[in-house]
């Protein structure tokens, strides 16, 4: 293979030797923490990677790009991308023994911005990540009561009618869009506070920092429920799904394989980005989680076991939720016959019970043959079952729409509720454990907090901090500033930060000094997939999605989904052109973290030409001072 390294002076005073290293673990158990075991560890690992995505996102993907066909390119890409950068960030972690900004500067001090960009991109996610879950309490707290508040619209006052804009739309619309976020039409018009989710946002805070008050040591107990409970969930909601009528067809319509979406470059890039983005990769929180590890932890076996499960649950949980799809489409189509059979009958007085779906066709025809005036004047709805099914959503709108509604239609639906809203919490909760990981060990690294302080003062400070930047998201507007950050906070800087990661390691610190150090932990080298795929493969790859992203974006008008009564086309959502001002917002969230990549390089580059001028000048300047004192001693 072709060995290309980047010239690194230093770098072997920068990083330990392997003889170091046993030593430095030894110094390290009395001052940095440790993972009790390895169950611990891994199941840290596995709620970072396993978060809200896999639930509400990738079933969406699977469904808009040609069900079973979708898994070939997820399957493949998982493979060649996100399992490669993921062995490298445990075994890199696991050797320099340091987070992100620590393990970078040590590579090279030019790289730096790195892991500070690594800081913000975590920092800026977790401001909305955790307002998501701040939604989910909010709908766990209002499942407590029978029957649910989103499964019938208001009356109005007078009691004579129901609320317009439910009437309109749906009781899960309006509890969603006015009950829960009291929803402005544009993100111009901001709107006040929205109490009652300030509130949830605060307990979801104090929840958070209960648990990571004091990092991996109290982080590493509460995984063992919100890890582990996520999926005695999804399997209690598999069985109860598949006792309901239309599961079946839910199910079979996912992963019924349409292999004309394979030639469809699309399907490629949100395969790619979904692979990529369910792994939590290059947010810094998986490098500073390997840290902790022993030396000769088997880190390539972790990498291995950890996109095995990631994988499992995409499938699994897309298996679950379109079980629940097949029963809301089934009745939705129901209703739609009912209400069609309702229609003709009391248009034609015909008996109740006398048309069914089976003769409805034909009772049709007949009385368009007996009274064709009438019959014309009738409005039958169109009642399609793959209809209701393609009615793809994702994100928020399959969480708080789709599989509430669903949920509503089922016996005992307080229950099922309060599991499902405990699932979602469980699965936000551990993500974000690794999301404080990447701003809290970073910002001590970065020497910005006083080393005194202690850790619970430093995390609570950070809680305190983001949430109140946070109250941004619990505005009327609030969910329109989610949508922003969502969209390019965590996109383009990530690939970025991905393809330098890879970069570094293979061309900087140089893959052979690489692979013998995973020889010295592990007991052997990586072999030639490792080797392809770190080289060439994966960072070809994320250099194309890169530039296809870059190139949808750069093409596209941005726009954004707002919910307006006034719409002429209502309760269908209408697309806005984003105001100017976000445009900034946009460059802050996105832009900024990406530059300090490169501005921190050029920075450390003229300082060090700055520095070598001055030794230089240095050097005349003695060299000068030496010559005076010598001709001055020859004259004595």
């Amino acid at each position: 293979m072709v060995k290309l390294q980047l010239p690194n002076p230093g770098l072997e005073r920068r990083i330990p030797s392997h003889e170091e290293l046993e030593s430095i673990e030894a110094k390290e158990a009395e001052t940095r923490p440790q993972w009790d075991n390895k169950a611990q560890y891994m199941l840290t690992c596995v709620g970072f990677c396993v978060g809200l995505g896999n639930v509400w996102r990738f079933p969406y993907l699977c469904q808009s790009h040609g069900g079973g066909a979708f898994m070939i390119p997820f399957l493949i890409l998982l493979v060649l991308e996100g399992v490669p950068l993921l062995y490298l960030e445990f075994a890199i972690g696991q050797r320099l023994r340091k987070c992100s900004v620590g393990v970078w500067s040590a590579i090279h001090p030019s790289l730096k911005g790195v892991g500070i960009t690594a800081l913000l991109v975590s920092f800026f996610v977790g401001l909305y990540y955790n307002t998501i879950i701040a939604w989910v309490m909010w709908y766990f707290f209002n499942s407590f009561q029978e029957p649910l508040p989103w499964s019938s619209c208001p009356l109005l006052p007078n009691k004579t009618g129901y609320t317009e804009e439910c009437a309109k739309s749906s009781p899960v619309d309006y509890f969603w869009y006015r009950k829960t976020l009291n929803i402005t039409t544009t993100i111009d018009d901001s709107g006040s506070v929205q109490w009652w989710l300030l509130l949830c946002l605060l307990c979801a805070w104090a929840v958070l920092y209960v648990c990571t008050i004091r990092g991996i040591e109290t982080t590493g107990k509460a995984v063992y429920v919100t890890s582990t409970l996520p999926y005695v969930v999804l399997t209690i909601f598999l069985i109860r799904g598949l006792t309901l009528k239309g599961s079946v067809s839910g199910i079979v319509y996912l992963f019924t394989p349409n292999v004309t979406e394979l030639a469809n470059p699309v399907t490629w890039l949100d395969a790619g980005a979904q692979v990529f983005f369910s792994f939590s990769l290059a947010f810094g929180g998986l490098i500073s989680f390997s840290s902790y590890n022993s030396v000769h932890n088997n880190c390539e076996k972790d990498a291995l076991i950890i996109s095995v499960i990631n994988g499992f649950t995409s499938i699994y949980s897309a298996t679950v939720i379109y079980s629940i799809i097949g029963f809301r489409a089934t009745q939705r189509y129901d209703d739609c016959v009912s209400q069609n059979i309702l229609t003709l009958t009391n248009a034609f007085d015909f008996p109740e019970g006398n048309i069914t779906e089976g003769n409805f066709e034909a009772m049709q025809a007949w009385c368009n043959m007996t009274d064709p005036a009438v019959f014309a004047s009738l409005k039958f709805q169109t009642c399609n079952l793959d209809t209701f099914l393609s009615d793809g959503v994702e994100g928020t709108g399959l969480a708080f729409i789709v599989f509430t509604e669903a949920i509503t239609k089922m016996p005992v639906s307080p229950l099922w509720s309060i599991l499902f809203f405990i699932m979602l919490f469980c699965l936000g909760l551990s993500s974000m454990f690794g999301n404080m990981e990447g701003v809290l060990v970073p910002l001590q690294e970065l020497n910005v907090i006083p080393k005194k302080w202690p850790k619970e003062l430093v995390t609570g400070l950070i809680c305190i901090g983001s949430f109140l930047i946070a109250i941004i998201f619990v505005l009327r507007s609030g969910n329109y500033w989610l949508a922003l950050f969502d969209n390019f906070a965590g996109s383009i800087p990530l690939l970025i930060i991905a393809f330098c990661e890879m970069f570094s390691v293979v061309y900087i610190y140089g893959i052979d000094r690489f692979n013998n150090d995973i020889k010295f932990m592990i007991g052997h080298k990586p072999n030639i997939f490792w080797q392809a795929t770190w080289r060439f493969v994966s960072p070809l790859i994320m250099l194309v999605i890169f530039f296809f992203y870059f190139v949808v974006k750069v093409n596209e008008t941005l726009e954004y989904i707002t919910w307006d009564p006034t719409y002429e086309l209502f309760p269908k959502s209408r697309q806005r052109p984003y105001p100017g001002w976000a445009y900034a917002v946009i460059v802050m969230v996105a832009g900024v973290p990406s530059l300090v990549i490169p501005g921190f390089a050029v920075y450390k580059a003229i300082q060090s030409c700055v520095k070598k001028q001055d030794d230089r000048q240095d050097l005349v300047n003695a060299v000068s001072e030496a010559s005076i004192n010598g001709e001055l001693k020859n004259k004595f």
